[in-house]
């Protein structure tokens, strides 16, 4: 995965810059439009706006500075990421049991998703969604 680019032939992303928690609104209504425009269904742009809002809010407690999210169509898949300046994510991770107070984003990103990767770059850390469409 290049963090930077998109894959040769996908579509051009569109791409949104968030700071602060009051963000998160736009984020969701950000992805919610560009994944409808690009052919997802209803149900499965519920699934993409819960993983990405799970990322985001992430970013917010756990970063400085903020980050972007990017969508685009590749494939026959949609597929968004979230960059921020916090370390890589780890995944396969198993879900935590019912009285935890946190710790559950990733595990939801995860079993949402595809496929879901994490790699960091000079501009920060990508956590690449792809669903199928």
């Amino acid at each position: 995965m290049n963090p930077a680019e998109p894959d040769a032939g996908a579509t051009e992303p569109d791409t949104l810059h968030y700071r602060e928690a009051t963000d998160l609104g736009a984020v969701r209504e950000f992805v919610r439009g560009h994944a409808l425009a690009l052919g997802m269904s209803e149900s499965r742009t519920e699934l993409l706006m819960l993983a990405v809002n799970e990322l985001a809010t992430n970013t917010m407690q756990h970063t400085s500075g903020g980050g972007r999210v990017r969508v685009w169509a590749d494939a026959g898949q949609l597929v968004c990421d979230v960059v921020d300046q916090g370390p890589p994510r780890t995944f396969r991770r198993p879900m935590p049991s019912p009285d935890a107070v946190s710790g559950r984003g990733l595990a939801i990103v995860e079993r949402i998703c595809d496929q879901v990767e994490s790699v960091s770059a000079p501009d920060g850390t990508t956590v690449r969604m792809r669903l199928h469409l």
